[in-house]
C-alpha cells in the first residue's frame, strides 16, 4: 500500500502505537537496569501524558482538516457553478491560501474558456443563419424553375432559358460553398499561409488577369502602378486571391466607362496597395460593416455576389500580419487599402 492510500487517522494510530511501544520499552530497560519501580511508574505516566497530548493534537488537526476540506469544496463548487471567484484567504502563508491562489487562476482560465465557447457558439449560430439565408434564394429559384418545367410544356428557347437559370443558380451555390470552405479553413488554421520573398508585380498580374475580360466588357480601364523590382515576403497565391476580391468588387460596382487604378507605395515597415474605383461609393455609416461576413448593402442586391469577398480578403491579409482600411465617398468611388509587412 502506498503512502497516499493510508488514511490520516491510521497514520496517527500508527504513530501513537509506535511512540507508546518505544517509551514503554525504554522504561522497561531503565527498570531492569536500576530496579526502581518508581522509574517504571514515571515512564508509564509520561507515556499516558504523551498519548493524551497526541490525541488532542489529532482532534485539532482533524477539525482543521475538516474546515479546510469544506472551504476547498465550497470554493470548487462556486467555480463549477460559475457563481463567483474563490475567496482569498486572509493569511497568505496558509496552505489554503496557496491553494486558493491557484484556484483563482484556474477560475480565470475557466471563465475565459467559457467566454470563448459562448462566442464560438454565437458565431456558429450566426453562420448557420447566414448560410441558410444565402442558400434559401437559389434553392427557391431552382424549385420554381424545375416545377415550371415539370408542370407545362415549353418551347426549345424557353427550355434553354430555364436551363441557363438553373446553371446560374447552381454556379452561385457552388461559389458560396467554395468561398465558405476557404474562409473556414483559414479561420481554423487548416490552411497555413506560406510567406516567401517574391516580386509583388507578379502577384498583381495574377489577380488582374482574372478580371480583364469583365472589365473590357464594361469598357472599364484598369491601370497598375507598381515597381518591377519591389519584393516583399507574402503568400503570392492567397494575396492574389485577396486582391482579386477587391478588383472583382470594383468591376461590379463601377459603371461602364469607369476606371480602376491599382497603386503600390512602399513605406518604412509596410507596403501599401490601393485598389481605387470610380463606382457608386460607400456611405460612411456602412464602411465599418463592409468587412462583415455576408454583409451587402440594400442598393446592390441586384448584383451577383454573396457578400463574403471582403471578409475573406481581410482574413488573408490579417493572417500575414497586415491590415486593411477603406475610404469612400458616395458618387465618387472607393479606395480599399491593404498594408503588408515589408519583411516578416
Amino acid at each position: 500500500m502506498s503512502l497516499g492510500q493510508i488514511s490520516v487517522k491510521r497514520v496517527f494510530l500508527l504513530i501513537c502505537a509506535g511512540m507508546s511501544a518505544s517509551m514503554l520499552a525504554i522504561c522497561a530497560v531503565l527498570f531492569v537496569l536500576t530496579g526502581e519501580l518508581r522509574m517504571l511508574m514515571a515512564g508509564i505516566l509520561l507515556t499516558v501524558c504523551a498519548l493524551i497530548w497526541v490525541f488532542l493534537l489529532m482532534l485539532f488537526f482533524s477539525k482543521r482538516l475538516s474546515v479546510f476540506t469544506k472551504e476547498l469544496c465550497r470554493a470548487m463548487d462556486r467555480m463549477i457553478s460559475g457563481s463567483g471567484e474563490p475567496e482569498r484567504a486572509a493569511d497568505s502563508e496558509t496552505l489554503f491560501a496557496r491553494i486558493s491562489y491557484r484556484l483563482s487562476r484556474l477560475y480565470g482560465i475557466m471563465q475565459e474558456n467559457r467566454r470563448k465557447v459562448d462566442e464560438e457558439r454565437q458565431e456558429l449560430q450566426m453562420l448557420v443563419s447566414d448560410v441558410s439565408h444565402q442558400v434559401k434564394t437559389p434553392v427557391s429559384n431552382l424549385k420554381m424553375v424545375t416545377d415550371t418545367l415539370l408542370a407545362k410544356p415549353v418551347t426549345e428557347e424557353e427550355r434553354r432559358e430555364f436551363l441557363q437559370g438553373i446553371r446560374n443558380q447552381t454556379d452561385k451555390l457552388e461559389f458560396l460553398f467554395q468561398t465558405l470552405v476557404k474562409a473556414s479553413r483559414l479561420e481554423t488554421g487548416a490552411i497555413r499561409l506560406e510567406k516567401k520573398d517574391a516580386p509583388l508585380i507578379d502577384t498583381l498580374a495574377l489577380a488582374c488577369s482574372s478580371i480583364v475580360y469583365a472589365a473590357e466588357k464594361k469598357n472599364i480601364s484598369v491601370t497598375v502602378n507598381c515597381p518591377d523590382d519591389l519584393r516583399i515576403s507574402h503568400d503570392s497565391k492567397w494575396t492574389a486571391e485577396a486582391l482579386f476580391n477587391l478588383l472583382d468588387n470594383a468591376v461590379k460596382y463601377t459603371p461602364a466607362g469607369g476606371a480602376i487604378r491599382v497603386s503600390v507605395e512602399q513605406w518604412e515597415m509596410y507596403v501599401k496597395l490601393d485598389v481605387s474605383d470610380t463606382g457608386k461609393g460607400i456611405p460612411e455609416s456602412n464602411q465599418a460593416a463592409v468587412f462583415r461576413r455576408f454583409y451587402r448593402e440594400e442598393e446592390v442586391h441586384n448584383e451577383q455576389g454573396i457578400g463574403i469577398g471582403l471578409y475573406l480578403t481581410r482574413e488573408i491579409v490579417t493572417k500575414q500580419g497586415g491590415y486593411m482600411k477603406v475610404t469612400s465617398e458616395v458618387g465618387k468611388g472607393s479606395t480599399f487599402s491593404i498594408f503588408l509587412l515589408c519583411r516578416s
